[in-house]
């Protein structure tokens, strides 16, 4: 049995970071999570785009306001219909796209976004809410339960950004550049990592289970201050499509990153835990 496989989780902390060398960086509790995470806010986002149709406007405003939308799609019906989506006032063709588009039986209709990009596929607003809200709690459970496992091995410090790292933070974008040849000095995760995982382990998901939450009836109802916190319901709807539009731009830039520096490792790493040290990898905080 080799030392990497006899050796106990976590312990590439207290290993060198010599390059080729295999350190167990993922726990199974990382693992499972994470993987959980990755399908709820995929069910999420198509969920969500199938209950935005039924009404396809943001608006920056407590209330339903016209005058104050932000974001919102069109069509035109007739002999040649045509989708539009209208952003700040500002109209843009998008037939075949948004506006008018695949209905997900087949042919297209008025709706905002197409069938393959919602869940279901076909408009039906009710089965939207039943797959949202389900996978909603899997995220949150999914949530807390890294949470609570990164604090209790003692790896949650390694994910949050310091105030020591602040100044690495452009030598290491210059680094992803290639404008710089080597990386600033940093442990398991360098600068950027940790600032993306803080903003949005501690920001982002939270704000994003808030604003779902002041959408509901019920919530709004009991909790009619969460709502006002947020503008208005019209206004949290705007902050939660907001919010989901940036942890997509979030996950887009880290699977590009898991492409760039090295898929296989990246995703062997995440399925069995183990992973080879790179040129420039850290082992450690």
């Amino acid at each position: 049995m080799t030392s990497e496989a006899a050796a106990p989780p976590f312990s590439h902390a207290m290993t060198d970071a010599t390059p080729g060398k295999k350190i167990y960086r993922h726990s199974i509790a990382a693992r499972t999570t994470h993987w959980l995470w990755t399908l709820a806010m995929l069910v999420l986002v198509m969920s969500g785009l199938q209950i935005f149709n039924a009404a396809p406007y943001l608006d920056a405003s407590d209330k339903s306001n016209p005058a104050r939308r932000v974001l919102a799609f069109d069509a035109q019906d007739g002999p040649k219909p045509a989708g539009y989506t209208i952003v700040f006032g500002h109209r843009f063709t998008t037939t075949h796209l948004f506006g008018y588009t695949d209905d997900g039986m087949g042919a297209e209709t008025a709706r905002a976004f197409p069938g393959w990009l919602t869940l279901p596929g076909p408009q039906s607003l009710a089965d939207g809410r039943r797959w949202h809200l389900f996978f909603a709690w899997a995220l949150f459970i999914a949530w807390v339960a890294y949470l609570i496992s990164a604090a209790i091995r003692g790896t949650l410090r390694e994910l949050v950004i310091r105030p020591s790292d602040f100044p690495k933070l452009l030598p290491m974008q210059l680094y992803y550049f290639r404008l710089r040849k080597e990386p600033p000095p940093h442990g398991t995760y360098n600068p950027l990592q940790k600032l993306a995982y803080t903003v949005v382990l501690f920001g982002m998901f939270p704000l994003l289970m808030i604003t779902g939450l002041t959408l509901s009836p019920a919530v709004d109802a009991a909790l009619p201050w969460l709502t006002s916190l947020f503008g208005g319901r019209q206004f949290a709807r705007t902050w939660h499509f907001t919010l989901m539009v940036l942890l997509i731009g979030y996950f887009g830039t880290h699977l590009a990153l898991v492409v760039t520096t090295g898929i296989w490792n990246n995703i062997r790493s995440m399925i069995t835990g183990w992973y080879v040290l790179g040129k420039h990898d850290g082992v450690g905080p």
